[in-house]
């Protein structure tokens, strides 16, 4: 499966999750999560384009692992997820391999679901606030119609395809 996403960049998030509910989404909840990325020792992830990342998301951890992006006006990549029970564990692991801790990214998410989409509106520190809608789906050009339909319903327009470590460490 492909994850499919849009990100953009918003300075009204409230008036975007009014628009969510009023168009039928639900809320579903809001989680704080704290990413810790690691590079390859053999490879930069930065040149390939891969993240691998252990994510706390209140008292549940998971290792991540993010392919290259396909290309095109959405966020489209390859993602493989695994519930972890003890990042430190994970993290000592890695890094005996000899991956490196890379970067970290902190944020305030509240997540929707509206027709299949789930919506993230995102308070990211350092970085401020940002709409996420996403897919999953082997159709990616399905997806992508979607997707922009739904933004541009919910008045997004800013959008970006960089990563929120890429903004953090400044790429």
């Amino acid at each position: 499966m492909l994850e499919v996403e849009i990100k953009a960049r918003c300075n009204d998030l409230d008036a975007v999750k009014h628009s969510i509910i009023d168009m039928g989404g639900q809320y579903i909840s809001t989680e704080e999560e704290d990413d810790s990325y690691f590079n390859h020792p053999a490879r930069d992830f930065g040149s390939t384009d891969e993240a691998l990342r252990i994510r706390k998301a209140y008292t549940a951890y998971y290792l991540t692992y993010k392919g290259p992006k396909l290309g095109g006006k959405t966020k489209t990549r390859f993602e493989k997820e695994v519930q972890i029970y003890d990042a430190q564990a994970m993290q000592e692991i890695l890094q005996k391999l000899g991956f490196i801790l890379y970067g970290r990214v902190q944020k305030k998410r509240e997540v929707y679901l509206l027709n299949e989409i789930t919506i993230c509106c995102d308070y990211v520190k350092d970085l401020g606030t940002f709409v996420e809608l996403e897919m999953i789906n082997n159709n990616r050009e399905e997806a992508e119609k979607r997707l922009f339909a739904l933004a541009d319903k919910l008045g997004l327009s800013d959008f970006i395809t960089t990563s929120y470590l890429e903004m953090v460490k400044g790429g």
